[in-house]
């Protein structure tokens, strides 16, 4: 549990922010500190190794001019000896021409032998210089020189500690280290306060929207950066959407219990009548029969399409498919609906460019045509038409029902597929519209993988285009 709550810790965009600009602090101070205490001592030993050179060289002459190879005793090179010693906490040694080592300034190694590489190269001539980190000093190899003949008469070794170097490096990496905590400090001080400041529009935002979650606010507002202006417009957009499916579903209900009741009480009204005469006529009776058969079949019809609904907020693994020709299967489509147009002086017209076969759900696709091709006969005008082409490539099946309608406005055109909508509520209720038929014939075609398009000028007529694959591709 502990470990769960320390990564929900981690998670918040505080901390992160906060461990950013850490990272971001204290990771070049770091670097920089490393590299300027690395750039001192490099600084710093080419120095002591350039001084030391040139007092060295100087030496060199002194021993040769004063022929101190010869004469060891000479108090004058003697003493700038220990003095260039002294001054530089070093080991100076002088070796003649036999590898001899006749003075060393430990007095260690004095009537010794030396052969080393170093020596040997500088009795070729060269001046040999090279710093040991590890063990923390320079040593030179500088050849002693006869001025006349040029020959090599000894050398003279010289080893300087650096002690003092790595003292006074130690010194600065201390104060580096000192001066990093500071800055480390002030950092998170500085990220702390700065995090908390780029955070709170998101903290206001969770407020505002458990405020909208409560029905204090209508809107989220957030304008501090442009991704929360830009998530506050989606939300409110989303927001918008779902209040208007949401007043769309609390009218769906008032015009379904409408819808329901009306036939009801129609028929109970009906009923009464013939309950309440005697000696009814025959004529009376049949007629008072037949309207109450007409309230029975549109209560069907709401009830029918209310079931169908339901039914496609289903998966397409529901789907029944099969090989089907769709030119036989729209042919008996208009040939059912072919009465109800003829009643509103209709023309019903099937156009087939070519032979179609598609796998699909006969029953559902039958339902989606059906419900375009009636919605062209009902919001039709008298002595209108209504005309259905079937046309075909290699991929696609497409299906266009076009009438000479009463359109649709334009500004109703994105919500025709909504759920409960009716664009004229009043003329839908006397044709015995629910509002569900295009929903209906939407989700069906989705299930099919396919896609429907809407074309639509008030007063002139719709056209729908439907898109459907000639083979269905069940998604895993």
């Amino acid at each position: 549990m502990a470990k769960k709550n320390f990564r929900d810790v981690l998670k918040g965009m505080n901390i992160r922010l906060v461990l950013l600009f850490v990272v971001i602090g204290i990771v070049p101070s770091a670097m920089l500190r490393i590299g300027m205490l690395k750039s001192y001592e490099k600084k710093a030993v080419s120095n002591r190794s350039i001084d030391v050179l040139s007092q060295a060289k100087i030496l060199t002459n002194q021993i040769v001019f004063n022929n101190y190879l010869e004469d060891s005793d000479s108090e004058l090179i003697n003493a700038q000896i220990k003095q260039l010693s002294n001054i530089y906490d070093g080991r100076i040694m002088v070796i003649d021409g036999n590898f001899h080592i006749i003075k060393d300034t430990y007095d260690l190694d004095e009537g010794k032998t030396i052969v080393s590489e170093e020596v040997m190269q500088s009795f070729q001539g060269e001046e040999i210089s090279k710093h040991d980190e590890e063990n923390g000093y320079i040593e030179m190899t500088l050849p002693l020189m006869e001025q006349k003949s040029k020959a090599i008469i000894g050398v003279l070794l010289v080893s300087v500690s650096t002690d003092s170097i790595a003292l006074n490096q130690e010194y600065l990496e201390s104060s580096a280290r000192v001066i990093e905590l500071v800055s480390l400090l002030i950092v998170l001080l500085a990220a702390v306060v700065l995090s908390r400041a780029l955070v709170k529009p998101f903290r206001r935002m969770a407020e505002e929207i458990v405020e909208i979650q409560n029905g204090y606010k209508d809107e989220l507002n957030i304008p501090s950066y442009t991704e929360t202006e830009v998530i506050s417009e989606r939300f409110n957009q989303l927001f918008g959407r779902m209040k208007i499916i949401d007043e769309s579903r609390e009218e769906f209900v008032s015009n379904v219990s409408h819808e329901l009741k009306t036939p009801l009480t129609s028929m109970k009204v009906l009923a009464d009548s013939l309950n309440g005469q005697e000696n009814v006529p025959l004529e009376l009776y049949k007629e008072f029969m037949s309207d109450i058969g007409n309230e029975i079949d549109r209560e069907t019809k709401i009830i029918n399409d209310l079931l169908s609904l339901v039914k496609m907020n289903r998966s397409a693994a529901d789907l029944n498919i099969s090989g089907v020709n769709i030119n036989e299967m729209l042919e008996l489509i208009l040939k059912r609906l072919r009465p109800i147009a003829e009643r509103q002086r209709i023309e019903l017209v099937l156009e087939s460019f070519r032979p179609v076969s598609a796998e699909i759900d006969e029953v559902k696709l039958t339902l989606a045509i059906t419900n375009l091709v009636e919605n062209g006969i009902k919001y039709n005008k008298s002595e209108g038409w209504v005309h259905v082409s079937l046309n075909a490539d290699h991929q696609y099946f497409y299906v266009k029902v076009e009438d000479s309608g009463v359109g649709i406005p334009e500004d109703a055109l994105e919500h025709i597929y909504e759920r409960f909508y009716r664009v004229d509520k009043s003329h839908s209720r006397e044709i015995g519209g629910t509002g569900l038929g295009l929903a209906i014939a939407r989700n069906i075609i989705l299930m099919h993988r396919g896609a429907i398009k809407v074309f639509s000028t008030e007063g002139e007529g719709t056209i729908f285009n439907v898109r459907i694959p000639l083979n269905y591709i069940a998604t895993s």
